[in-house]
């Protein structure tokens, strides 16, 4: 196999475990132009780039991906704005996970090709000579000069690590991020989309593995958030910073605890809508042996109660499920006080972020009423939530 790559070889000639990691190295030069240029830069403006480093990336990704700035920052802002709606460009919810497994590339296409996406969720990226001249009028001419390169470096091998090239971003970034990392794996928060975490470790990605923490602090920098997760891309951001070549401008806050709090006040509203993520899921997770001990009481009673469809259901809005669910859901809620205490204590949660007219003091009163019945509820783990609640502080 040697002798054949040398045989049809460039310039240079390689082992052929050689062309394996260069086909890696240039992907994930590529990768980190991505995560770093694109999406934490470009799209939520998380840092700031030395204009040489941006000006890098650009060039870069017109030489590997062809992809337009503009149009690559329009879609992805707006699939947060519209995040698992009809309007998402690219939701496994709403078109199946195997559409954008495998085209989601074509699904970016569809909305970059959206005038409307891109003058609505397209400002502030770059519009110099270059950017209308070259990268977006000629999008196409980067990737051809790459297989030139790639053929006169390595020959018959250059055009495989070509093809690689440019399968990789749409596979993985497209494919796997738009479509796993909305569709299978764990999450940190119990955010309104469906975002997971694919794994702790953001290595092969460049920490974009990390999907359910960017979403629910979109405009963080760094995209780890447990101490045994690992972003890689955030490594590369920190090495730029020391460099004096990148500026952190947003981090996702802390949660700090100031346990033993006797009344909630303006901090702790604050603190607890900052992390409303956490909360409902730290709620969850708190209330899940509630939750399986009163499964087994009304199955006792010979009632049947699918545990995955009532957790479902326990996390969500009555109001959103069908006709069928939904009046499963009633039955179950109306036959046992514990499940609606818990459903209802919630949902109420849940209002204090959403859009109210009412002032900070009304708010800071209904939190602060929401805690004393939590604790009056007879319900050991909601009455252990109730006080952890009190305790939410922004570090």
């Amino acid at each position: 196999m040697d002798f054949l790559f040398g045989l049809l070889g460039g310039a240079v000639h390689l082992p052929w475990w050689g062309y394996v990691l260069v086909a890696l190295g240039l992907t994930h030069v590529t990768i980190a132009a991505v995560t770093i240029y694109l999406h934490r830069h470009q799209a939520h403006r998380a840092l700031d780039l030395h204009p040489a480093v941006s000006h890098f990336f650009r060039f870069w990704l017109w030489l590997t991906t062809g992809m337009v700035t503009k149009e690559w920052a329009a879609v992805h802002r707006k699939h947060h704005a519209k995040c698992e709606t009809s309007e998402d460009p690219h939701s496994p919810q709403i078109f199946g996970l195997r559409k954008v497994l495998w085209e989601g590339t074509e699904l970016y296409r569809i909305g970059a090709a959206d005038a409307d996406i891109l003058a609505k969720y397209g400002h502030g990226t770059p519009d110099d000579w270059m950017e209308r001249n070259l990268y977006s009028r000629h999008s196409v001419m980067g990737i051809a000069i790459m297989m030139a390169i790639n053929v006169a470096l390595f020959g018959f091998a250059g055009v495989a690590i070509w093809a690689v090239q440019m399968g990789w971003i749409p596979f993985f970034a497209a494919g796997v991020i738009n479509g796993i990392g909305h569709h299978t794996g764990y999450r940190n928060f119990q955010t309104e989309d469906a975002s997971t975490n694919i794994v702790p470790w953001g290595i092969l990605i460049g920490g974009e593995e990390l999907h359910n923490n960017h979403h629910a602090y979109g405009t963080s920098a760094r995209l780890s958030s447990k101490w045994y997760e690992f972003d890689i891309g955030w490594l590369y951001i920190r090495s730029l910073e020391l460099l004096g070549l990148a500026q952190v401008k947003k981090l996702a806050p802390k949660i700090r605890f100031e346990m033993g709090k006797a009344r909630c006040d303006l901090q702790t509203l604050q603190a607890v809508i900052t992390h409303r993520y956490d909360v409902v899921q730290r709620f969850a997770r708190t209330l899940k042996v509630t939750l399986v001990d009163e499964m087994e009481r009304l199955k006792a009673r010979g009632q049947a109660v699918d545990m995955r469809a009532l957790k479902r259901w326990m996390q969500g809005d009555a109001v959103k499920l069908e006709e069928q669910e939904r009046v499963r859901f009633e039955e179950a809620l109306s036959t046992s006080k514990v499940l609606a205490t818990i459903y209802s204590m919630r949902q109420e949660l849940s209002s204090l972020w959403a859009r109210s007219t009412a002032s900070k003091e009304q708010l800071v009163h209904q939190l602060e009423d929401w805690c004393r019945r939590g604790e009056k509820s007879g319900i050991a783990q909601l009455e252990a939530f109730s006080r952890t609640l009190r305790g939410y502080a922004t570090a």
